[in-house]
């Protein structure tokens, strides 16, 4: 066996946990400031990250990379400026996101690998259906091809959010990824949903017709749907504490394959107690199926929910904000202290900005270094401070 087939299977079992590999993780650094203060002053804290000169009122805290074909796009293989306008076309689209693909992380492989495999039985489905009129092959097929399009959402989001921040998006492309799972848990809301009333119309109905094609369709729905569940076992937890927006995005993959392993067990086990003579079967196994994937999703709908309406932090309690303002109004050269708003902007960066009154002629050095310093002990990373006189 040459040596590139070599590489190319040792690529293959890494990216697919068929060894004990580390995870490879991209790591989103921020560039310099766009524009520079009148007076850098260095705090005490030991991380770098967090030395960066206190802000002016006429001073900005959004990062601007600095110019340069490598800070522009996400593939890498595009020299074009960011100002001027990209016409593509869909085949040179697809072709940037093979490229992508091939060249991200193994998540992203493994996406690509369970995307593939749940179109090939989704098409193999719907052509089964529609040539022995079958209309339940016909709706799971597509249902199964809704899915993919969430999924393939997922795999474009990890490789769009490792742009770098520019012009237009100052902040970067990171929310992406929680956008993507704000979309995947109200897809299984809306699944639940959907089982829940499925279940209400077979108790109406009366209708417990036995179909084995359908238990055939299931069993392999449920496969499929295993090996994502192998591929994303790491982000198994519920209620995970999410470190970065990539979490975020991956267990909402996770909790996608799971919900549907549930549903496709779900009506394997109600087709099994059918058989065997047990009334309303199907009424009790899609009703548990319902509330199952209702009780997995809720947690991500509102995690996702609460950063997309940039309510306050989680991490820092509400009495710690108020605390701070307590302790900059005590100041004597304080006047007042107006419009605190803080928010995550993705899992593990929270951003805030304040508006503070001093008196006239009154140095702001060192208001600007105890303020900075006592938000960053609470864990905000980056802070705007504008401050009037009077």
């Amino acid at each position: 066996m040459s040596t590139e087939a070599l590489e190319t299977l040792g690529s293959f079992n890494g990216d697919f946990g068929f060894t004990g590999t580390n995870d490879r993780r991209f790591a989103f650094s921020r560039q310099a400031s766009f524009q520079q203060p009148r007076t850098p002053i260095s705090s005490d804290s030991t991380d770098s990250s967090f030395r960066k000169p206190f802000l002016s009122r006429t001073d900005s805290s959004i990062d601007i990379p600095s110019s340069g074909p490598h800070h522009h796009y996400w593939s890498g293989h595009d020299d074009t400026p960011s100002g001027s306008p990209r016409k593509q076309s869909f085949l040179s689209f697809v072709f940037s996101l093979f490229r992508n693909v091939r060249a991200g992380h193994r998540y992203m492989k493994r996406l690509f690998f369970m995307i593939s495999l749940n179109v090939a039985y989704s098409t193999v489905e719907l052509l089964i259906g529609l040539f022995t009129g079958r209309v339940g092959l016909v709706s799971d097929a597509v249902h199964l091809t809704f899915g993919c399009g969430l999924l393939t959402f997922s795999l474009f989001v990890m490789g769009a959010s490792r742009k770098k921040p520019d012009g237009v998006y100052t902040y970067g492309y990171k929310r992406l990824e929680v956008l993507s799972a704000f979309t995947n848990a109200l897809f299984l809301l809306f699944m639940s949903f959907s089982l829940a009333v499925e279940a209400l119309h077979a108790f109406v109905q009366d209708e417990s017709e036995h179909k084995h094609y359908l238990n055939v369709s299931a069993a392999t729905n449920l496969f499929v749907n295993l090996i994502g569940v192998w591929f994303f076992r790491n982000y198994a937890r519920i209620n995970l504490a999410y470190r970065n927006a990539e979490d975020m995005n991956c267990h909402s993959v996770f909790l996608h394959v799971l919900t549907d392993s549930i549903r496709s067990a779900g009506l394997i086990l109600a087709s099994w107690l059918l058989s065997i003579g047990v009334e309303n079967a199907e009424v009790l196994c899609l009703g548990l199926v319902s509330v199952a994937v209702f009780t997995l999703v809720l947690p991500l709908f509102r995690a996702t929910g609460g950063i997309l309406l940039q309510m306050a932090p989680p991490s820092i309690p509400t009495t710690a904000f108020s605390k701070c303002l307590r302790q900059i109004s005590a100041r004597e050269d304080v006047l007042e202290v107006s419009q605190a708003r803080f928010w995550e902007l993705v899992p593990g960066r929270v951003i805030g900005s304040l508006s503070m009154q001093v008196k006239k002629g009154v140095d702001d050095r060192p208001i600007l270094e105890f303020v900075h310093r006592l938000y960053h002990d609470f864990g905000v990373q980056d802070l705007t401070v504008q401050i009037d006189y009077a």
